[in-house]
């Protein structure tokens, strides 16, 4: 939490994140002089990010602050943007990026988005205990702290978010039992590095060619699904009309109407069910299930591919993945303005395990995509698919192609089920270091 920004109405602060949008896309079109060298260089799904939180630095907007009452009371007050953007256009995003997608060469794919995306697990399990390791040569009162105030107890709850999401950073939060009080300051950590990295991974999408060279890649069978799906673009393209809009986004929005709908049962069920499992290992593991967040996304994407199978599909020449587009980028916009980039300084400490941490998850990363030659695709979207979940691994996929984002999210769905399991086991190995001598 922090001061009030200038501007605390949504409906403002939805008018200066559309602007924002509008300011980059029409620069990014410019194919001639200052704006064309830049673009060359910064992608403007990036640029998409980071204005909105040059926004929120600026003091502008914020996704949440305080104000004080007559009475000396504290008040606290968040913006709607996010969760609007997340639970409503996230899932229409994915339902119309998903019509038009050929699920055979999806799966053709193979190994090697599942190896990225397992070693992008392994690396969060390793890189917790290095980096307590190495920051308590430099600071050792920094990974310090003793019962509920133990360090490696709230960094458990970064361990759960970064190999599963939300779900899982409630669940580590508490099974380890950290001191809630200092939680907020884990929250943090978590924002900040997550979205950091998910900067630098923008930045290298526009540099993919550059990479994928370098990693000596083969990425015949994503160039074969890119172009499997713009041809089928390209053969049912028609200039819309009003009906086909409204089509479009009655069958957008009645998918997640209905996600929405059965999501709050399922997510009720399982949270019965799981609270009813009498082994906690057990009932630790399936902790997700109870996740109506979890549900949605899954049920959304579930449905979209169902209607791929059907004349719905047709609809991609009227534009439905373009129509995805744009709410995929509303998303993007609200992720920014999460990021206040002063607050990087406030608690040192706990960002530098942070860095480390996820230096070292991206490290061996890029390790194993060199031997095995996977593409930087892979690598991106293995990453997110732990780091971002289901909110980030798709926005990084349609960066590549609007078809891939299906890709993004089937990904993130094992990122939702390991991630408890593997949380735990990381905050196992983060325990005996920071307890050794």
């Amino acid at each position: 939490m922090g001061n009030q920004p200038i501007f605390t109405n949504d409906t403002i602060v939805f008018g200066l994140l559309m602007l924002s949008l509008g300011f980059i896309f029409y620069t990014s079109s410019i194919k001639k002089g200052f704006w064309h060298k830049f673009y060359s260089i910064v992608p403007g799904l990036f640029m998409a990010y980071m204005v909105p939180a040059l926004f929120t630095t600026l003091g502008l907007i914020a996704p949440d602050w305080e104000t004080t009452s007559e009475t000396g009371e504290i008040i606290e007050h968040s913006s709607n943007l996010y969760f609007m953007s997340s639970r409503y256009l996230l899932p229409a995003a994915l339902v119309l990026m998903t019509l038009s997608i050929d699920i055979k060469a999806v799966f053709n794919l193979g190994w090697k988005a599942l190896a990225m995306f397992f070693t992008g697990t392994i690396g969060i399990i390793i890189g917790g205990p290095i980096a307590i390791m190495l920051i308590s040569m430099v600071s050792p009162e920094t990974v310090g702290g003793a019962g509920p105030d133990a360090v490696w107890r709230g960094l458990s709850t970064l361990a759960g978010s970064w190999i599963g999401g939300g779900a899982n950073q409630t669940a580590m939060l508490e099974i380890y039992g950290y001191n809630q009080k200092l939680y907020g300051g884990m929250v943090f950590v978590d924002i900040v590095i997550a979205n950091i990295w998910m900067a630098i991974i923008l930045i290298g999408v526009g540099k993919s060619k550059i990479i994928d060279k370098w990693l000596k890649a083969d990425t015949s069978a994503i160039d074969e699904l890119k172009e499997k799906v713009s041809t089928y673009a390209k053969k049912v393209e028609r200039i819309p009309t009003l009906t086909d809009y409204m089509i479009i986004i009655a069958i957008a929005f009645g998918t997640v109407s209905f996600a929405h709908l059965a999501s709050g049962y399922l997510s009720t069920f399982f949270t019965d069910f799981v609270n009813g499992l009498e082994n906690q290992t057990t009932k630790n593991v399936f902790t997700f299930l109870s996740s109506s967040f979890f549900w949605m996304i899954s049920l959304s994407t579930i449905i979209a591919i169902a209607l791929s199978f059907t004349k719905a599909k047709n609809y991609e020449g009227a534009g439905a993945s373009k129509i995805g587009s744009v709410f995929i980028y509303i998303l993007v916009a609200s992720i920014g303005m999460k990021m206040d980039l002063r607050l990087i300084f406030d608690n040192i400490g706990l960002v530098a395990i942070g860095a480390v941490w996820m230096t070292i998850h991206a490290l061996l990363l890029i390790l194993v995509a060199k031997l095995i030659k996977a593409p930087f695709f892979y690598l991106a979207i293995g990453s997110q698919a732990n780091v971002g979940g289901a909110a980030s691994a798709p926005i990084v996929a349609a960066a590549f192609h609007p078809s891939l984002a299906t890709v993004g999210v089937l990904l993130a769905v094992f990122g939702y089920a390991v991630g408890t399991i593997a949380a735990i086991g990381c905050t196992i190995l983060m325990q005996m270091v920071a307890v050794s001598p």
